[in-house]
């Protein structure tokens, strides 16, 4: 049976609080013997949440189940570089989503999570450049200005 991934955009659509309300109460409710199942279902409710709180706890309940159920580390791939790239963390969902892209060099919605952690990429750093370069300018303008001030002394 093939596990089917949801295209990358479904991350940006979180579930109502009463739907994610269900899927904590149930791995609330199982404690500490907390099924494989129900936690991946928390952290992937969690994932898909607006709030980073709920997202970084969402990654942190997928590297357990990542580390601890080898049986599951694929479908935790592709859920762990979305989390992390709704994080923010573009060089650790690269990695998450790679080592998917290696096993399945076909999956339509790793290689679309591809484009967008690419698209992010590149996009803060043309604004980081821009950045540094606005700053440049800035000091080389203070420094113009000391530097004429010092003259006239």
């Amino acid at each position: 049976m093939a596990f089917v991934l949801p295209d990358a955009a479904d991350a940006d659509s979180p579930l109502k609080p009463d739907e994610l309300q269900v899927l904590r109460a149930q791995y609330e409710n199982e404690g500490y013997y907390v099924g494989v199942q129900t936690k991946f279902n928390y952290a992937w409710g969690l994932i898909k949440s607006s709030s980073r709180n709920e997202q970084q706890e969402g990654v942190r309940l997928l590297s357990d189940i990542f580390r601890n159920s080898p049986e599951r580390r694929r479908e935790c791939l592709y859920y762990l570089a979305l989390g992390n790239y709704k994080l923010g963390n573009y060089a650790e969902a690269r990695r998450y989503n790679d080592l998917l892209l290696d096993h399945e060099p076909g999956n339509l919605q790793a290689s679309s999570l591809r484009g967008l952690v690419d698209d992010k990429v590149a996009k803060e750093g043309l604004m980081g450049v821009a950045i540094l370069s606005g700053v440049a300018i800035a000091a080389g303008v203070v420094g113009g200005m000391l530097l004429k001030g010092a003259r006239r002394r």
